[in-house]
Parts: structure tokens; C-alpha cells; sequence
């Protein structure tokens, strides 16, 4: 398929965060990098600018903030902070690990896409209404970069709804994709297909400098 004037897209995930927090359902806590982050986010920025990007969207939140910072320093586009693109929020299970989840809300460790998908998580999003968060400024950032390189700098939730909506699969189904911490996974928008260059490419571990 030709590549001539398609619409490309880079979404990344923020690197790792505080160790208090691994394997919690963060969601809309506003957390740090932990010292590895910083340092993955680093050889990111390094992976990163080797790639000629139109234009960078990023999430508000601390943790893409962080993992953002050294790329923009390499003398990225200037970033465009949307809110749009903070992680789902999780409810009643915000602050809580895999265990205690499971045991306290009933379900096995993957069905939670499903459970966020029927509104399963009390007082969080479900996945109608993240999908509804995310979609018009998916179609937006699409719409304004017809044929351009597009960051988006967000969440391992966030990746997952945008290909949910792109390679229109049920938000369940990307359970099957790995979405790890600044992973890079790209998507060229073809006039009636989105199709996936990259998944979940990690630079701190599959790429070194030459």
C-alpha cells in the first residue's frame, strides 16, 4: 500500500511510575516517575527523535508530563496539552492492587476490560462513556493533521481505546495487546483502513543508540 500523504500516529505510553504504585489501578491519581522512568524516559526521547513529528498531543498528567519532558528538549513541536486524554477513571477501584480488586468486586484479573467496558466499577467510567471522552479528540488531532506525523503522549487505557476505536475492535479485545511502559505503537490511517506499523515497540529494552 502506498504511503504517499497518509496520516500516521505514534502513541505512547508514560514510562514507569513510583513503586508504591505498581500494579494499583492508578488511573487518575496523579503519580511520578519512579528513578527508572526517568531514565526510560530518556532513552525514549533518544528512540524518538530520530522520527520527524507535525505535531505532539499530550495528557495533562504528571506522569506523561515527566515522561514527555527530554523529548521536548530535543526540539520536538511544542506539545498540546489535552485533557481529553487522561487515563479512565477507575471508580471504586482507584488505589487498589490486582488481589484486592478481584476479590472484592468478583472477577478474574482478565475480565477487567470487560467490567470497565459494562460500567462494572462503581463510580468509574464505563466504556461507552471513556470512549466518549476520547473519541472526538481522537477524530479532532485526525481532522487537523491530514497526511502528517502525529505523538500522542498518553495512557496504557488510552492506547487501548484508541485502537479499540481504530481498528474498530470491542475494547475487551485489546486485552490481547501488551501496553507497557513507553511503549511506542504506530498506526497509518489508510482511507478505509487503520493499519499497525508497531505494537508496543519498548525502547528501553528493544532499542540501543548506534
Amino acid at each position: 500500500m502506498s504511503s504517499a500523504k497518509l496520516t500516521r500516529l505514534l502513541l505512547v505510553r508514560h514510562a514507569e511510575v513510583e513503586e508504591s504504585y505498581h500494579k494499583i489501578f492508578g488511573g487518575q491519581i496523579d503519580m511520578n516517575l519512579s528513578p527508572r522512568g526517568h531514565e526510560q524516559a530518556k532513552i525514549l526521547a533518544n528512540f524518538l527523535h530520530h522520527k520527524k513529528f507535525d505535531a505532539i498531543y499530550a495528557s495533562p498528567m504528571k506522569r506523561v508530563q515527566q515522561t514527555i519532558a527530554p523529548f521536548l528538549n530535543n526540539s520536538a513541536p511544542a506539545q498540546t496539552i489535552l485533557p481529553a486524554l487522561r487515563e479512565v477513571n477507575f471508580g471504586d477501584w482507584t488505589g487498589l492492587n490486582w488481589e484486592q480488586v478481584c476479590e472484592r468486586f468478583n472477577l478474574h484479573t482478565t475480565e477487567w476490560l470487560d467490567h470497565i467496558e459494562r460500567g462494572l466499577a462503581p463510580n468509574g467510567e464505563s466504556g461507552p462513556q471513556f470512549r466518549a471522552r476520547v473519541e472526538p479528540c481522537l477524530r479532532e488531532i485526525i481532522k487537523n493533521h491530514p497526511g502528517q506525523t502525529v505523538g500522542i503522549f498518553c495512557h496504557g487505557g488510552v492506547v487501548r481505546m484508541i485502537l479499540s476505536i481504530l481498528l474498530e475492535l470491542p475494547l475487551p479485545k485489546t486485552n490481547s495487546f501488551e501496553i507497557e511502559y513507553t511503549g511506542v505503537t504506530q498506526i497509518t490511517l489508510h482511507p478505509r483502513l487503520a493499519e499497525v506499523e508497531l505494537l508496543n515497540f519498548t525502547p528501553w529494552r528493544d532499542w540501543h543508540e548506534k
